[in-house]
């Protein structure tokens, strides 16, 4: 397996990250296992997750996802072999958000304790607190890395403003910088990470792991009219994708995948693993057959006619 370095971090990842936005959701305990094990067993390492997890579904509170996966690195013992990346800042309740000194250090204890792990190897801000100095936030990472809570920290959901302008106060005051960021970015949603955040990431070598790398499952090619949005529990969020543009992308998804003779949503994957400065994108499995098609992408080497293909299908309209 080909490890990409994670910004300059000294961390070294797997070409895809496992989300674990699903465990305890739509995967329960018992296949999230399955899954996270196949996953190492197959090569990979890196495991993204978030406290807020699933605070979406009726019932849950969050820490849902971060307890499944403690559950899993006390009973597989697989620690040592796993990196584990969560997220602090979205709503977990009433004044309980952002980022914040007070906030970020209850957090991570938090998110420790769910875990059932001493350390978090990357803790990531999940969105951007203009409320809170950056340089409050960045002294509390700072503080967690000097602790060893930590052992790198990210940033998700920036703009290239706001990332910049945090990688700048790191510098001034000598604090710990964010080595990477996690923006959305796939097929079909390309212009917000291209624009400016693509440049300002390679400029200074920041890692790249972004999420809805296969746009909440439009991408892996099972929504092809409006009868199939009730395949899923995201079927919901299809309609925006719907439409000649996307059409057109999954059409070229399908060239290219029987060319390979695979599926659409590892050429989705393999396209976002081959884009240069990007180090790995984050996408999920309900199933260990569905986590196979995802590993298959970091075996398969795209032409450059076939990403000028989809390169093509995929750019915004005229219009």
């Amino acid at each position: 397996m080909h490890m990409r370095p994670l910004g300059r971090s000294g961390l070294s990842i797997a070409p895809l990250v496992l989300g674990g936005n699903v465990f305890g959701w739509t995967a329960d305990e018992t296949a999230s296992h399955r899954i996270l094990d196949a996953f190492l067993d197959a090569g990979f390492d890196a495991i993204d997750t978030a406290d807020m997890y699933s605070t979406w579904v009726k019932g849950h509170t969050g820490g849902e996802s971060e307890t499944v996966i403690g559950s899993w690195l006390r009973k597989s013992g697989k620690r040592g072999k796993a990196l584990i990346l969560t997220k602090v800042g979205m709503e977990m309740g009433p004044d309980a958000k952002g980022l914040s000194k007070a906030h970020i250090l209850k957090s991570v204890d938090a998110s420790l304790k769910r875990l059932q792990t001493d350390h978090i190897d990357l803790y990531q801000a999940h969105k951007d607190d203009p409320t809170v100095p950056l340089e409050e936030t960045l002294a509390a990472f700072d503080s967690l890395i000097k602790a060893g809570k930590v052992r790198a920290i990210g940033a998700s959901n920036y703009s290239a403003e706001r990332l910049a302008e945090a990688l700048a106060t790191s510098k001034r005051l000598g604090l710990a910088r964010f080595e990477s960021h996690q923006p959305e970015y796939n097929l079909y949603e390309r212009a917000g990470y291209e624009a400016a955040l693509e440049p300002l990431c390679r400029k200074e070598g920041l890692g790249v792991i972004p999420y809805f790398a296969l746009a909440s499952g439009f991408l892996t090619g099972k929504y092809r009219c409006e009868k199939d949005f009730t395949q899923s529990v995201r079927g919901d969020d299809m309609g925006g994708y719907l439409n000649p543009r996307g059409l057109r992308i999954l059409s070229a998804l399908d060239a290219v995948a029987q060319r390979h003779q695979t599926k659409p949503a590892t050429i989705a994957l393999a396209w976002l693993m081959a884009r240069p400065g990007l180090t790995a994108p984050i996408a999920s499995a309900t199933s260990v057959e569905q986590l196979d098609v995802l590993t298959a992408a970091a075996n398969l080497e795209l032409s450059s006619e076939d990403i000028a293909a989809l390169d093509k299908a995929s750019t915004l309209d005229a219009a």
